[in-house]
């Protein structure tokens, strides 16, 4: 008997999908190509928001701010059901000049998002703005697929769509053959080499980000503290993250000298105690871009049976839960808190553009 939804790509996206569909009811299959939960989910800072959210479309602003209004519900529960905390606190958001001040302030009074200018920095504090460490959130999610009997194949790559009539009948994947009802695509970074030919006009590629990591004994500073795309993330026992670099250099995940340099560079100006610090740790991820830093979330607009949710940039970890939301929302037929239909735009195609061709390629 076949699931009734396989999911590609066990990042925070599809653990989070597979979750909610197995609270429903469904039975679900993650199959994930490397390890679950081992690529831009765990590589990013956990930070919940987007840096300088008064820069980007109101179409993201709505999505994120839905969904960190949902976090606080979302990590309690996984926290009481699985035991594992994924250390979600509010600890604010100082950004630091240069910046926009007036922008920064009008976005921030139209959206009713509380801010205090520090006058001797001419720094901006957010102080609502939370965070969550991601890694224990992963690990959260990963252990409450399988209490619901969701079914993890790692190391399954998808290598092919097996397509007809308009609906995705089979994976071709290095496990074999497998297929469900309905088919969910979360496979951030590498969702268009997974569609193939069905990706249309879906625009998603990889960007660099590299990170270092230090302990101090205690928090050095109380906030996340922000410049231009540069951060410190303190977490409660001392360790500090410092991102993030924003390079297009395809599926290349090697760290570099001249990153590390950088951020050392930059971070040392505000810590400068980690001149005597050993760096405990220095890695990259691949972060899943696209136009105007809009996901991708629905139906595929021709194959019936195939559903995405993808392409989230930097803010996979903040709009998980209300990415999710939205899209089982689209699945089960009911309301959506505000309009989707811009998370659509990405495939930017006409019914005339899918032709018998594209389905008799798949089925060579």
């Amino acid at each position: 008997m076949k699931d009734d939804f396989i999911i590609i790509g066990a990042g925070i996206i599809g653990l989070s999908m597979a979750t909610r569909l197995l609270e429903e009811g469904a039975s679900v299959s993650l199959l994930e190509r490397t390890s679950v939960g081992s690529e831009a989910s765990w590589a990013g800072g956990g930070i919940l928001s987007p840096l300088c959210p008064w820069n980007y479309p109101e179409t993201v602003t709505r999505l994120a701010m839905y969904s960190m209004a949902r976090y606080p519900e979302w990590v309690s529960a996984l926290s009481t059901a699985t035991g594992i905390d994924p250390e979600y606190h509010v600890c604010g958001l100082l950004v630091l000049p240069p910046y926009d001040l007036a922008t920064a302030t009008h976005w921030c009074s139209a959206h009713s998002v509380p801010f205090m200018l520090q006058p001797t920095q001419q720094a901006l504090l957010l102080a609502q703005v939370a965070q969550v460490r991601n890694p224990w959130l992963l690990q959260a999610l990963h252990k409450r697929v399988k209490q619901l009997n969701g079914t993890i194949l790692e190391h399954c790559e998808v290598e092919q769509l097996r397509v007809a009539n308009r609906c995705v009948t089979t994976l071709r994947t290095s496990q074999g053959r497998l297929s469900a009802s309905r088919y969910i695509l979360t496979a951030g970074a590498w969702s268009r080499q997974v569609l193939g030919e069905f990706a249309l006009k879906l625009r998603i590629k990889p960007i660099r980000g590299q990170m270092l990591l230090y302990k101090f004994p205690t928090p050095p500073i109380q906030s996340i503290v922000l410049q231009k795309d540069l951060y410190l993330i303190p977490r409660r026992d001392g360790h500090v993250l410092i991102g993030s670099t924003t390079e297009d250099v395809g599926f290349n995940k090697q760290t570099t000298l001249a990153a590390k340099e950088k951020l050392l560079a930059w971070a040392r100006n505000l810590l400068p105690d980690l001149d005597t610090m050993p760096l405990l740790k220095h890695w990259s991820g691949l972060r899943p871009a696209a136009d105007n830093n809009v996901p991708s979330i629905g139906a595929h607009p021709h194959l019936s049976n195939l559903f995405i949710n993808s392409s989230h940039f930097r803010y996979g970890v903040t709009m998980a839960p209300g990415s999710t939301e939205i899209l089982l929302n689209e699945i089960l037929g009911r309301a959506q808190p505000f309009s989707t239909l811009p998370y659509q735009q990405g495939w930017n195609t006409h019914d005339e553009t899918f032709t018998s061709e594209n389905q008799s390629q798949s089925n060579s």
